[in-house]
């Protein structure tokens, strides 16, 4: 994962990201610079924050990282899983039903959406919601398709 461009927001843009992560996750976005990295090898882009990268595109959608979540947590669009499912999500897993013990009713399917950890509320992962919030909790069957987890290339990215 190379870096292709580094160059500063519009202004407009960065209204554009704080309203999305505002109605999506009820995440106010606070920040003086906003930066876009355009990477290679990737399906996202990112958005430095205050030098942080706390926001990222995936197909066109900001959407928050993994450190930015955990930074900014967000108040809507949150998968809960068990202890038991820690270890896979975290490694990249796909979430499955029999680990989720709360899911946002608000969720669409295909909704961009954070799994956090029952015990402490810690992202561990962002992914795509495959069916609605309120189908998500059940005993089998994947429900989340991971895209971005702790300790992957994206999230051990530093400029």
């Amino acid at each position: 994962m190379d870096v292709k461009s580094r160059h500063h927001l519009r202004s407009d843009a960065v209204d554009e990201v704080r309203d999305r992560l505002a109605d999506g996750l009820g995440i106010d976005l606070a920040g003086d610079a906003f930066e876009l990295v355009e990477l290679t090898g990737t399906p996202f882009d990112l958005v430095l924050v205050d030098g942080d990268p706390d926001v990222l595109y995936y197909e066109d959608e900001p959407f928050v990282t993994v450190r930015g979540a955990n930074d900014h947590p967000p108040e809507r669009g949150v998968v809960t899983v068990d202890a038991g499912a820690v270890s896979f999500v975290s490694d990249g897993a796909d979430v499955m039903r029999p680990g989720i013990t709360e899911a946002d009713g608000g969720i669409e399917a295909d909704d961009l959406v954070v799994i956090a950890e029952e015990t402490h509320g810690k992202v561990l992962a962002v992914g795509r919601a495959l069916v609605d919030g309120d189908e998500m909790v059940g005993d089998s069957g994947k429900v989340v398709e991971s895209l971005h987890h702790v300790g992957d290339d994206l999230f051990d990215f530093s400029v």
